[in-house]
């Protein structure tokens, strides 16, 4: 019965998205306010539709039905509960539908919330919005069901009596319950961890979220709207699209520095890329609208951003899906592929057309020009000069060259970790640099004299930092400039935090902790930006201590002896065999860890043999300085071969992303008038 509610809700959901397109749009067109509201109350139906569909899907997984072929894909009786409510995402079908859910969700959202305020621009924004969902509950409903079941039908020749089908086949019978728990696949053993239960889904959240934008700044096209009311709707989602994106890309890289055993936490995988493009053409995006917030300007630019950033989201879902790629992260090859494409392409046709044919009538002119190339506008169209061209380097190094390569050379390329630092390193390093100079510039226009000024402090901080960083041992020029630019934004972050709570005091007489606080509660998108820029420091120093100064070393010893490395040293102890609750076996080698003859640290590192594959896990011992980080590659009692890690401040990259979280929060949260 649960496959037979969630499959009408599924369906109910997808016939409600196809109506609310129709009525919006036509509504929209004709003005007609009854249509308008008819496609609006639909919209707004379909998110219970899908929470019935999910809920099926969920309890289903929850309740061990095996015979939903999606359940038996993803779970056995092992599974703990965590997994099995995790294993909704762990497949190409329950993600599909945790897409759909909360695309669902975003949008009764903001239908709810700016109904009346934008109400020119909400028909043809609920009928863009809908487009979207009704795809991807069409994916799931005709293409990816997580409703089908097995059955087994006796007319049948052999290799034929076993299929999977959503509805009913004629003299088919269940498969026995306990042929199905015996056969049940279980989780891919790399999602059975903790970061599996969060990164996805924000992923996901980053994704849609966009999507809200994207609808608003279409309709505005469609509507003649062109003031900034769509830029106005859409900021706080922009900003929390952003916000779970970065927090689902921070907690990618800590599932891959636990979970996949080479030390790192990004390794330009193309699955990682796919993700982290939207995340920097969205950044660009939220930059530039404040100049048109501002000064009137860069409408056509700020309106190719969003339709890019879409468009990012729809290709990396594409290329994560359709077996376009390989990859640990990605799903396996599907029928979802030519669709997806598709839809994509003539999304982003019908966009780039749209936003053409108004620039030719004259729709798009800015209100102002640029006065300087040192004006705050200036600075951030070239950060956003330096966005495209990361997205560019990354886009052609990850799909366009190996795609282009096997097409028409026949020939797989793939580039490596390597050639990507090459081209995108002296790209980051502009992104700080500017990071620093745009928040000294003012808006219209500034002088030489007046940022040079402004430029003093931060300056001579930065050139202090590197002096002692120079004196305490640190030569290499690479670390010195990397290290160099981080400091100098976060620098210029922290002296505009000083300088404003410094005005207040003069001013007002108030103490530091009460100007402070003053500051961030009448200006929060602008002082929470400054906390983003103090974590997006805090990262870039992690990433250039853990990946410039990294030590690894590999050794196969006897119990009872040592591995040194740098001033560590690893004893071998013990090695044990156990079961695991789950059923899966433990090799563990318990080691001990010395720091200067002094004992710091007792670790377990281990291998975990799952049916599908084993996996080695880590055993770390983190401190502020170092993650000491150790893999037991193989061994027996007597001995073992290990892999050793030493990565400085790799912790910052972690508390870098908290601190840019907190920062987009303050941006965003509800200003309370007081």
């Amino acid at each position: 019965m649960t496959a037979e509610i969630g499959l009408a809700a599924l369906a109910l959901a997808f016939a409600l998205a196809v109506y609310a397109i129709a009525a919006s749009a036509w509504g929209a067109r004709k003005a007609a306010a009854g249509l308008m509201l008819s496609g609006r109350n639909a919209a707004l139906l379909v998110f219970p539709a899908v929470l019935l569909a999910t809920g099926c899907l969920v309890s289903a997984l929850m309740t061990e039905q095996y015979q939903l072929a999606y359940v038996y894909s993803v779970t056995d009786p092992q599974t703990p509960a965590i997994y099995r409510f995790t294993a909704l995402w762990g497949a190409q079908k329950g993600s599909l539908l945790l897409w759909s859910l909360l695309m669902s969700a975003f949008t009764s959202a903001a239908i709810g919330l700016n109904w009346r305020v934008e109400r020119r621009l909400m028909p043809y924004a609920v009928a863009f919005m809908m487009a979207t969902l009704a795809f991807f509950l069409g994916l799931s409903l005709f293409v990816e069901n997580p409703f089908e079941r097995w059955w087994i039908l006796p007319d049948a020749p052999p290799a034929e009596q076993v299929i999977s089908t959503v509805l009913i086949p004629p003299r088919a019978i269940a498969p026995s319950e306990a042929n199905l728990r015996a056969g049940a696949e279980g989780l891919n053993p790399l999602l059975r961890h903790f970061g599996m239960v969060i990164h996805p889904p924000m992923l996901y959240l980053g994704f849609v979220g966009f999507t809200i934008p994207f609808a608003f700044a279409m309709s505005a096209l469609a509507s003649g709207d062109l003031s900034t009311g769509w830029i106005r709707a859409t900021r706080r989602w922009s900003l929390i699209a952003w916000i779970c994106l970065s927090a689902g890309l921070i907690l990618g890289g800590r599932w891959a520095y636990d979970v996949l055993g080479w030390g790192g936490y990004w390794g330009w995988d193309p699955v990682e890329n796919a993700a982290f493009l939207p995340w920097l053409m969205g950044t660009a995006f939220i930059h530039s609208v404040m100049i048109q917030e501002k000064r009137g300007m860069l409408k056509l630019w700020n309106m190719l951003l969003v339709i890019a950033t879409f468009s990012a989201v729809m290709f990396g879902t594409f290329a994560t899906r359709s077996g376009v790629i390989e990859s640990v992260h990605s799903f396996a090859r599907s029928q979802v592929g030519f669709p997806m494409l598709a839809f994509w392409a003539a999304m982003t046709f019908v966009a780039l057309a749209t936003l053409l044919w108004r620039w030719r009538r004259g729709e798009l002119r800015d209100e102002h020009q640029f006065a300087n190339l040192l004006s705050r506008e200036s600075m951030f169209v070239l950060n956003n000069v330096v966005f495209i061209a990361l997205f560019l380097a990354i886009f052609w190094g990850s799909f366009g060259l190996p795609i282009t390569s096997e097409l028409l050379l026949g020939v797989e390329v793939t580039i490596g970790a390597e050639t990507f630092e090459f081209y995108v390193v002296p790209l980051f390093i502009a992104m700080y640099v500017l990071m620093g100079l745009a928040p000294l510039s003012a808006w219209g226009a500034t002088s030489a004299r007046r940022l040079g000024a402004a430029l003093k402090a931060p300056l001579a901080f930065t050139a202090m930092s590197i002096g002692a960083l120079a004196l305490s041992g640190t030569s290499l020029v690479v670390a010195i400039l990397g290290y160099g630019v981080a400091l100098f934004a976060g620098f210029v972050a922290l002296f505009e935090i000083y300088r404003g709570a410094r005005a207040r005091r003069r001013s007002l007489g108030e103490g530091w902790l009460r100007a402070v606080g003053a500051l961030f509660g009448r200006n929060q998108r602008r002082y929470g930006g400054y906390i983003v820029h103090l974590g997006v420091t805090v990262i870039g120093i992690g990433v250039v201590a853990s990946t410039v100064f990294q030590t690894e070393t590999q050794h196969t010893i006897a119990r009872g002896d040592t591995i040194n490395v740098l001033d560590y040293s690893l004893r071998y102890d013990d090695f044990t065999r156990a079961q695991a609750v789950d059923g899966r076996m433990m090799n563990i080698a318990a080691v001990t860890v010395y720091r200067a003859g002094e004992e710091i640290a007792r670790l377990r590192p281990r291998i975990d043999d799952y049916p599908q594959m084993p996996m080695k896990i880590a055993g770390a011992h983190s401190t502020l300085e170092n993650d000491f980080y150790v893999l037991l590659m193989s061994g027996d009692r007597e001995r073992a071969t290990f892999r050793i890690y030493v990565n400085p401040l790799v912790n910052l990259v972690w508390w870098g992303g908290i601190l840019l979280v907190i920062g987009t929060v303050i941006a965003a949260y509800p200003k309370v008038a007081k």
